[in-house]
């Protein structure tokens, strides 16, 4: 099997869910007592979030990079980044090496081809809502248009991402605020919705929306076990 390099930490929550995903979908592949060869490198995401909020993503960009160029020299057949929102510095992440970037928004554009749905709507942090970076590769690449929450909704799903999810909360009222911002964009047309942030399937399921929800952490996580077992 290939070695998978996961730069976590960006949340805890959200990277501990890869790990038990991946281990369980190498287990249920290979039977037995298999379990994936990982290497992990956690951030302190205090640092990355104010890095986020003031802008810097140069910084940020620097930091990823070094993150995929240790775990690379560390063995790495391939990188992980094990959240949706940092892949605005996809580019600059996977030329920092010479092995693949398993990029999160593929998983998810397959995903809705494969289901049929060329209009979805996306949740996530506002970086990923508001920029382009994830938009536009499910654009070009898949061929999904992509729809968002009017600005008071993403500046709420923002919110309990940063202030609630990320710390492990789990609040009913957010969970009714999710499920009122997924219906309005069924309203305007989308045929699925992208949970476009690894932490948000910790508070919505399947039983939350009219249609059909793509949870990038499992999308992701399949597709680096996938990558694992063709090695």
């Amino acid at each position: 099997m290939r070695t998978l390099g996961l730069i976590g930490g960006m949340s805890w929550e959200s990277s501990a869910l890869y790990y038990r995903a991946i281990n369980e979908g190498v287990r249920d592949a290979r039977g037995g007592h298999h379990s994936a060869p990982l290497l992990l490198l956690s951030v302190d995401f205090a640092d990355i979030a104010a890095l986020q909020h003031a802008g810097d993503w140069n910084a940020l960009g620097d930091r990823m990079a070094d993150a995929a160029r240790t775990l690379a020299t560390a063995g790495a057949d391939g990188i992980v980044l094990c959240t949706n929102t940092m892949h605005t510095l996809a580019d600059r992440i996977a030329a920092a090496v010479d092995v693949p970037l398993l990029h999160i928004a593929d998983a998810a554009g397959a995903a809705l081809v494969a289901a049929g749905v060329r209009r979805a709507g996306l949740l996530g942090t506002a970086f990923t809502m508001e920029q382009d970076f994830y938009r536009a590769r499910l654009a070009v690449r898949w061929g999904v248009e992509v729809i968002v929450p009017g600005a008071d909704d993403r500046a709420t799903v923002h919110r309990v991402i940063y202030d609630e999810l990320v710390r492990g909360i789990v609040s009913d009222d957010s969970r009714r605020a999710y499920r009122d911002v997924m219906a309005r964009l069924v309203d305007d047309g989308a045929a699925g919705i992208v949970l476009g942030c690894t932490e948000i399937a910790l508070l919505v399921g399947a039983e939350d929306a009219a249609v059909p929800l793509f949870d990038t952490t499992t999308l992701h996580a399949a597709a680096a076990v996938r990558f694992a077992l063709d090695g």
